[in-house]
């Protein structure tokens, strides 16, 4: 794989490189204005390739905010073109890495020395590359290890990279300026959160600790000695991404262990540790034949308010849909319903969101869930799609929904995504207080 030589830090130089990328996108759709009147069974598809090769091929060169904001849109198929998506997926473990040289001198940065003063062995080239930073392999003592290195100045560059993405979101993907205001600052207080190591080390070793007894979850152990606050070592997990694992063909029984793995993480974080490894894209698992699974990164943790989480959890008890009083309290507390909503308004997105609800929600209903059924997905889909013609969403003067809400939407569709590559039948275990008094009383 080519490997890059530099990063383009200044402020200066970064918008640089998205004006380049804006007039590579302005020729496309001249090339593509032409070729339909030429042609005009020509389709938007081929646009689309060439914005997301051009679009992918820039924010790979900035790393950091950009290329992870790019990530994150790749999880959601139901906001951008196929194409998009599967450039962006690449983000994920596969962006070009930096060279030899810049590691090492971001070693002797932080350890005045080079990395193979530190390790008895150390692989200059990278294992695997995505939006933050970039993984070696190494040993020391006989034990091999991973070791992150954090790409040069993306920390710097968080606050003014998402003011130069938000018009290419907005423009490029069709997305609502007042949605992708809103998120910003919670989107920028996540990176920065990435980009320290520090904090990472400190989060990795709490829940890894607090998940231990999740029987065929493996954690790395790791080395504050070796780390720093843009560099992280830890074992060297051996797996497969999801999808390298799928091309194993796993048989259903492994399939449905390893997405019963991920359903109990995730179920015993967002319930009992009330903070959650909010990055769940293939990447940071590595799954195995024998049905267990190690799970890697946790730059991206969201802790859940208390507030958030009896509103929005409450949602899921079925009894709570007959209960309209107090389903149109939570929608306000949610900010689903804002106070301005007319009359008109008000009954229209309570209708639309009490349906998001249902839909999203029948994991929760029943005690045993197929995610591999495509027919759910394909209905999830097609709401979304039908949610996006509504035209009081489109001229909503408001967006709408708790910014807590970014990272457990972001992480719950991750979760879904995942399961349903997967196509795993899972147990979907959950607490008490969130099954129905008709569900309690046939239990007891």
């Amino acid at each position: 794989m080519k490997t890059q030589d530099s990063i383009p830090t200044s402020k200066v130089a970064r918008a640089t490189q998205f004006l380049k990328t804006g007039a590579k996108i302005g020729g496309n759709y001249l090339k593509y204005n032409v070729k339909k009147i030429i042609d005009p069974t020509t389709t938007r598809e081929e646009l689309h390739q060439d914005n997301a090769t051009d679009v992918y091929a820039s924010l790979s060169e900035l790393k950091g905010s950009a290329l992870k904001v790019a990530q994150m849109l790749s999880m959601d198929r139901s906001v951008l073109p196929r194409a998009y998506v599967d450039k962006f997926q690449m983000s994920q473990y596969s962006a070009p890495p930096l060279s030899g040289p810049l590691v090492v001198k971001t070693f002797r940065n932080f350890f005045g020395k080079a990395p193979h003063e530190l390790f008895d062995q150390f692989d200059i080239n990278a294992a695997n590359a995505a939006s933050i930073g970039q993984v070696h392999q190494a040993s020391k003592n006989g034990q091999k290890l991973a070791v992150k290195v954090q790409y040069p100045g993306v920390a710097d560059s968080i606050s003014s990279d998402l003011k130069m993405v938000k018009p290419m979101a907005v423009t490029l993907f069709g997305l609502n300026e007042k949605d992708v205001e809103r998120y910003t600052e919670e989107v920028e207080t996540k990176l920065l959160e990435e980009t320290d190591y520090d904090l990472e080390l400190r989060r990795s070793v709490e829940i890894s600790e607090a998940c231990k007894h999740i029987d065929g979850l493996i954690f790395p152990k790791y080395y504050p000695n070796l780390s720093a606050k843009r560099i992280l070592t830890m074992d060297w997990l051996d797996g497969f991404h999801l999808k390298d694992f799928l091309q194993t063909n796993p048989s259903q029984e492994v399939r449905n262990r390893i997405g019963q793995l991920l359903w109990d993480f995730y179920d015993h974080q967002v319930h009992s540790l009330r903070q959650v490894h909010a990055d769940p894209h293939p990447g940071n698992f590595l799954m195995r034949a024998d049905g267990t699974m190690g799970v890697i990164d946790f730059g991206c943790v969201k802790v859940i308010p208390d507030y958030f989480y009896d509103n929005y959890f409450t949602l899921i008890n079925p009894d709570t849909l007959d209960d309209d009083p107090l389903i149109e309290k939570i929608f306000y507390n949610l900010e689903f319903l804002v106070k301005e909503d007319k009359p008109s308004e008000k009954a229209l997105f309570k209708d639309l969101f009490k349906q998001m609800i249902v839909m999203l929600g029948k994991p929760f209903a029943v005690d045993e869930f197929d995610f591999g059924d495509h027919t759910y997905f394909d209905s999830v889909y097609a709401f979304a799609d039908e949610l996006a013609k509504v035209e009081e969403i489109r001229n909503s003067k408001v967006a709408r929904g708790s910014k807590d809400g970014l990272y457990i939407n972001r992480t719950y569709f991750g979760l879904y995504s995942m399961l349903n590559e997967l196509g795993a039948k899972v147990k979907t275990t959950r607490p008490d207080w969130l099954r129905s008094k008709k569900e309690m009383a046939l239990m007891s």
